[in-house]
């Protein structure tokens, strides 16, 4: 998995009808845009250091 600032981060739930999360990805740790990363949850607006698991994707953010 690899990602970069403003890209979306999705976990999505392990339970059939359960909640989708989603994340801005505020922080990236490393170079090459691997975990973990500074997110801020939509739901929330909590910041959290993220080390996403199998149950995440990432949305990229669109270029200008």
């Amino acid at each position: 998995m690899f990602a970069a600032v403003g890209d979306r981060l999705v976990v999505h739930s392990q339970h059939v009808d359960g909640p989708t999360r989603d994340a801005e990805i505020l922080e990236v740790k490393h170079e090459d845009g691997s975990p973990p990363y500074v997110v801020r949850w939509s739901d929330t607006g909590h910041e959290s250091l993220v080390f996403p698991g199998p149950d995440a994707t990432i949305r990229r953010r669109t270029r200008d």
